[in-house]
C-alpha cells in the first residue's frame, strides 16, 4: 500500500508512515485509489511508478522488460509487440527513471535473476548512448 503523499504542495509530501494516507475506492482502470487526509489529494496506487498514466497494460510493460533482457532493440520490440517505437522508447526512459523499483519488481514478481536485470540495464544504457 502506498503510505506517502505524492503531492509536492502537501506538508506530508514523501513523509513515510504518517498515517494520513487512506484507501479511497478504485479508478476506472481498477487501480486502488488513495487519499491524503492532510491535503485531500487523491491518487492511484500507480502514481510515482513506471505504470502511472500509461495506455499500456502492466503485462505489456513487463514484456518490454523481458524483451530488453533478451537484448532486443526498440525496433524489434516495436515489431514483436506491435507498439509504436516512440511508446517503447518512452517506457524505456521511464524504466531508467524508476530503476530501483523496476529492478525489485523484475526480481520479486517476474522471476528474473539479478544478472538478467543487470544485463537489461547495461543494454538500456548502451541504447540511450547511441
Amino acid at each position: 500500500m502506498t503510505s506517502i503523499c505524492l503531492n509536492p504542495d502537501c506538508s506530508d509530501y514523501r513523509k513515510k508512515n504518517t498515517g494520513q494516507i487512506i484507501k479511497k475506492g478504485f479508478n476506472v482502470k481498477g487501480n486502488q485509489m488513495f487519499k491524503c487526509k492532510t491535503c485531500g489529494v487523491r491518487f492511484p496506487e500507480t502514481k510515482g511508478t513506471v505504470f502511472y498514466n500509461r495506455h499500456l497494460k502492466e503485462e505489456q510493460i513487463i514484456m518490454i522488460c523481458k524483451l530488453l533482457v533478451e537484448k532486443n532493440g526498440v525496433r524489434a520490440i516495436e515489431r514483436i509487440m506491435e507498439i509504436h517505437r516512440d511508446t517503447v522508447s518512452d517506457v524505456i526512459e521511464d524504466l531508467a527513471r524508476h530503476a530501483r523499483e523496476v529492478t525489485d519488481l523484475l526480481i520479486k514478481n517476474v522471476g528474473l535473476t539479478r544478472i538478467e536485470v543487470d544485463e537489461m540495464w547495461s543494454f538500456v544504457k548502451k541504447t540511450k548512448e547511441n
